[in-house]
C-alpha cells in the first residue's frame, strides 16, 4: 500500500477516528471528520492503476480530488481506529473490497449500485415531484468512445433534483452528512462533481474539494451558490453501520 498521512502521523488519525466513532450519528462523525480536511490541497489522480497498469492501494491525505475526499471520510465513518479504516477504505473504494482498477468505484452511483451496505439514494425521497428519472450508459460518450478505458460501459437509472426546483421543502430534507453529486447532463456521466452537505441552522454548505483557481483545497461553500447555472443534485445518505466489536 502506498501511505502519505500528509500533516497527520497515525497516531493522530486513529485518536480522530476514536473520537468521531463515539458520536451516535452518521452525520455527527462526517461532519467532525471532515472538517479536518478543510483547507486540504486539491490534487488530482492520486490514485495508482489503470487498465495497462496494476491497482495500488493508496492512503493520500496531502492532496485530495472529489471523489477521494469522500473515500477517506466514509471509510473513517465506518471504522473506530486506523487500522480499521485502512481495512474499510477498501470496501468503500471498490466493489466487493477487491483491489483491482475494473473493480474501483468510478462513478458516484457506483456507491449505491455496488456498496449498498453503506450509502442508500434519497434523491427521489427527498426530491418527492420534483425529482427526475433519466436512463444513461455510464462511461460511454454520445459519440461512442469510452471515457475510462477498461471500463465496461454500464447502463443505469439516475434521479436528480433539478437546481431549479431545490425547493424549501427540498432542502428542509437534507441532512449534515448527506453525500451530492452534481448531476451531469453529458452522455455517460452520471455527475461532474461531489461533496459533502453540512447544514447550519436553516443554510446548507457543500464541503468540497475544489479544483478552482481561486480555491484549490476543501472548502465550505453555500449550496444555492454552488448550483445556480448547474443541471441539479443527486443525494446519497449515509445508512447506520454497526461495527464489530475490536
Amino acid at each position: 500500500m502506498f501511505r502519505n498521512l500528509g500533516k497527520w502521523t497515525e497516531a493522530e488519525l486513529d485518536e480522530m477516528i476514536r473520537s468521531a466513532a463515539e458520536m451516535p450519528s452518521s452525520g455527527e462523525r462526517i461532519s467532525l471528520i471532515s472538517e479536518h480536511f478543510l483547507g486540504a490541497e486539491y490534487q488530482s489522480s492520486t490514485l495508482i492503476g489503470s487498465n495497462e497498469e496494476t491497482e495500488v492501494p493508496v492512503i493520500n491525505l496531502e492532496g485530495l480530488d472529489c471523489f477521494t475526499l469522500l473515500d477517506y471520510v466514509e471509510a473513517m465513518r465506518i471504522s473506530g481506529s486506523y487500522r480499521e479504516f485502512e481495512a474499510n477504505l477498501m470496501r468503500v473504494r471498490y466493489k466487493n473490497g477487491i483491489v483491482s482498477f475494473r473493480d474501483r468505484n468510478h462513478f458516484f452511483t457506483d456507491w449505491t449500485a455496488n456498496n449498498p451496505t453503506f450509502v442508500k439514494d434519497i434523491t427521489k425521497e427527498s426530491g418527492g415531484a420534483s425529482a427526475r428519472t433519466v436512463q444513461k450508459t455510464l462511461n460511454l460518450r454520445s459519440d461512442g468512445t469510452l471515457y475510462i478505458s477498461g471500463i465496461e460501459p454500464v447502463r443505469r437509472t439516475i434521479s436528480f433534483i433539478p437546481s431549479g426546483l431545490m425547493d424549501n421543502q427540498v432542502m428542509k430534507a437534507i441532512r449534515t452528512g448527506d453525500y451530492a453529486g452534481i448531476y451531469s447532463e453529458d452522455d455517460g456521466l452520471d455527475v461532474s462533481h461531489v461533496g459533502i452537505l453540512i447544514r447550519r441552522g436553516d443554510a446548507v454548505y457543500l464541503r468540497h474539494a475544489s479544483s478552482r483557481t481561486d480555491a484549490g483545497r476543501v472548502i465550505d461553500e453555500v449550496l444555492d451558490s454552488y448550483l445556480k447555472g448547474r443541471p441539479g443534485m443527486i443525494i446519497l445518505r449515509p445508512l447506520q453501520y454497526h461495527r464489530s466489536p475490536s
